[in-house]
């Protein structure tokens, strides 16, 4: 049961990241350095006096997101950044995000545009494909609205009766009207782990529908009654046969393709020969720290915004063992 760590396009294979400035991962935001947005605006009861009155005279910055998950980005001297129409109040539709610095944020599905706010649109990206150049906040607010989105289009229709949901509380809520009850999101917890053998060799794999020559860490679905740890043992099974022990929590992020939690590990395989079940991956092999470093290994990894560069990054660096 696996799933794509971390996205399915291909990426350069440029050498590991200088780990210095990086946070402690205790800080909101480990993997991207994500500040956490406010989430006040999420409180159920308290909702409608956390949405920004028009009478303040302060805009919604609004991102619009389209048919494909793209975003419009605006490039600028420091990089490309979101472009975000402002609107004085909440627009119909719209999803509230959320507020930062006393700036209220906002999603809302439209079509691909030259222009937005009257200002000219440089290109029309997702999170795979900026997401990495971005600054913090953009990195965070594209993340929520691209997962939060995925959430509306999957269920547009009860789960209890089969009508179509109402949407209330700027996005947040479903409602079944025959029912009335109510439907909130929900994300799905996934694993993603690099298994190491002790000393300097790591397991790769890769997927039959990536590019040719890309390869990732291992990484599947929680099932119900199952913990994250036994998730990361029985995946690893799975997909390659092998035992693991020491299972280690790294991080987590965020990846709303649809709604998934990435939960990090690392763990130790207990026996070396790979036994590859090709109904769940292609191909995996056994690779070392200086063939990842040298790039004499996989043609291409990751994309460094996800999490699953970022743990075969701090591997090479000597962080885990």
């Amino acid at each position: 049961m696996s799933v794509p760590p971390g996205g399915s396009t291909p990426a350069d294979n440029p050498p590991p990241p200088d780990r210095a400035g990086w946070p402690e991962d205790r800080q909101a935001g480990a993997v991207t350095d994500v500040p956490l947005l406010s989430r006040t605006a999420h409180d159920r009861g308290h909702l409608a006096r956390a949405l920004p009155d028009p009478a303040q005279g302060r805009p919604v910055r609004v991102l619009r997101v389209d048919d494909a998950r793209a975003v419009p980005v605006q490039e600028g001297p420091s990089g490309p950044a979101l472009l975000y129409d402002e609107q004085p109040a909440l627009p119909e539709g719209a999803i509230y995000l959320g507020e930062a610095d006393g700036v209220p944020y906002a999603a809302v599905r439209a079509p691909r545009s030259l222009t937005v706010g009257g200002r000219p649109v440089d290109s029309w990206a997702g999170l795979r494909e900026v997401g990495a150049e971005l600054g913090d906040l953009d990195a965070g607010l594209l993340s929520q609205a691209i997962g939060i989105v995925e959430w509306h289009e999957r269920n547009r229709f009860s789960p209890l009766t089969g009508a179509p949901t109402t949407i209330e509380k700027a996005g947040w809520v479903q409602r079944d009207p025959e029912s009335g009850r109510e439907v909130f999101p929900r994300t799905d917890p996934a694993v993603i782990m690099l298994v190491h053998d002790g000393g300097d060799r790591c397991v790769l794999g890769r997927q039959a529908v990536w590019p040719p020559g890309r390869f990732s860490i291992l990484a599947g679905f929680v099932e119900p009654g199952e913990s994250a740890e036994a998730a990361v043992v029985r995946e690893v099974a799975e997909e390659v046969g092998i035992d693991v022990t020491d299972v280690r929590y790294v991080s987590s992020q965020p990846w709303p393709f649809p709604q998934s939690l990435m939960l990090g590990y690392v763990a130790r395989a207990t026996d070396l020969e790979l036994r590859i079940d090709h109904d769940e991956i292609e191909e995996a092999r056994w690779f070392s720290r200086d063939e990842l470093r040298s790039g004499t290994g996989p043609q291409a990894l990751p994309p460094s915004v996800s999490i699953a560069r970022h743990i075969i990054d701090r591997w090479v660096a000597g962080e885990f063992s």
